[in-house]
């Protein structure tokens, strides 16, 4: 299903390309950004969703040193992040605080909790521990990676462990396997790799380049989703690594990030070059929908829900809210707003022969107590429209 975005826009000062949930915020549905800007001073945005979801609110706005690359919200603790950061030079990666009494201060500045200064090569990511209070994170870098032991109250990082990849591989992201807390998948230019942190070893690999990003499946032990080159989405068995159990193709260029549903199993979210945010509902198992599967009123079910397609540029951020799972931020490089449509999908278990299947439509709805159909709803950030800016959009799936 090709559509317009259904989003509430907001509008960055400068360019960017990563965006992150914040899982801790228990109270509030909001997203940390951080913007990609060379020669100006960077800022770091935190973006609620109001009360009556019609509108983005930024809580918070804080100047950051250099370009930001990565973003991380701390599982614990809502006012702590991670960045990897350049200055066009050189890479760097550190731990952050938001200030206690921020919505109080004009100018709040972040806090540098601890650096993560133990790289020699070019940063790519780090990965804090998937759920919970824990003092461990992960850093990688395009030879290495690093364990580091976390102390929030002396506010520093060691590092406990760290495992070259060697020459031959460059890495270039990861993901933490949330059912086995001491499992990571990496992925690097000529393969994608599994690591052990307990040996910090390396426990299996496939020869697959062009691997840009990967998610694990939350509901479904060993499902591993990668974003690649070939303008599509792999999903993986972990047990049976020879061949993705289901391929889906639905980009037209590069698919660059990929994330899992933290609610619903087989709701994935893709997103690429081709400037198009994909919504997919695919079982793992590989077995494509047919007629048989459903009573005689309905027909084969595409695993394409909607593409959304209203961005300018690239889209590099990509993440679901864990508080409300059925909402997802999408942060283009240099973007547009774009009108607020409220989308409901809905997915109706039904029983035919004995065979449980999924029974989905996906209708737009027009909902005139929110906006007019017409309406264009963005929050600027910035006086000068005329600078490139980037586009971030919430969207209810």
């Amino acid at each position: 299903m090709q559509g317009g975005s259904n989003g509430i826009g907001y509008g960055l000062k400068y360019q960017a390309r990563c965006i992150a949930d914040v899982k801790a915020d228990t109270d509030h549905t909001s997203f940390l950004t951080g913007t990609l800007s060379l020669k100006e001073e960077n800022e770091v945005h935190l973006i609620r969703i109001s009360s009556t979801g019609t509108e983005l609110i930024c809580e918070g706005l804080f100047s950051h040193p250099n370009e930001i690359w990565d973003l991380a919200s701390c599982p614990f603790d809502q006012r702590i992040f991670s960045t990897v950061f350049s200055s066009g030079e050189t890479y760097g990666a550190a731990i952050w605080q938001i200030p206690e009494l921020y919505g109080q201060l004009n100018s709040p500045q972040l806090e540098r909790v601890a650096s993560l200064d133990a790289h020699s090569s070019k940063i790519k990511c780090t990965l804090w521990w998937p759920t919970g209070r824990h003092d461990k994170l992960v850093s990688i870098d395009e030879q290495n990676l690093f364990l580091w032991s976390f102390d929030t109250s002396k506010k520093n990082a060691q590092v406990q462990s760290q495992e070259s990849a060697g020459v031959l591989h460059s890495l270039s992201g990861g993901a933490w396997d949330p059912h086995d807390y001491n499992a990571l998948a990496l992925t690097s230019e000529s393969s994608l790799q599994l690591w052990d942190l307990r040996t910090m070893k390396k426990t299996n690999s496939i020869d697959h380049p062009h691997v840009r990003n990967l998610d694990y499946n939350v509901k479904r032990k060993y499902m591993l989703v990668t974003a690649e080159d070939e303008s599509g989405i792999h999903i993986w068995d972990l047990r049976m690594l020879k061949f993705p159990v289901l391929d889906l193709l639905g980009h037209t260029h590069w698919t660059w990030t990929v994330k899992c549903n933290p609610e619903y199993e087989d709701l994935i979210l893709s997103a690429g070059t081709d400037s198009a945010v994909n919504l997919w509902l695919a079982s793992p198992s590989g077995d494509k929908p047919t007629s048989e599967s459903f009573d005689s009123r309905n027909k084969p079910v595409d695993p394409l829900l909607n593409s959304y397609s209203d961005y300018e540029d690239s889209v590099y951020g990509l993440d679901w809210s864990c508080r409300e799972p059925w909402i997802f931020a999408s942060l283009s490089y240099d973007g547009r707003y774009v009108p607020l449509q409220p989308c409901i999908l809905e997915i109706e278990p039904c029983v035919h022969d004995g065979v449980y299947a999924a029974e989905m439509e996906c209708r737009i709805l027009q909902e005139i107590s929110l906006i007019l159909s017409s309406m264009t709803f963005a929050v600027h950030v910035h006086a000068e429209a005329s600078k490139p800016a980037a586009s971030l959009q919430i969207e209810f799936a």
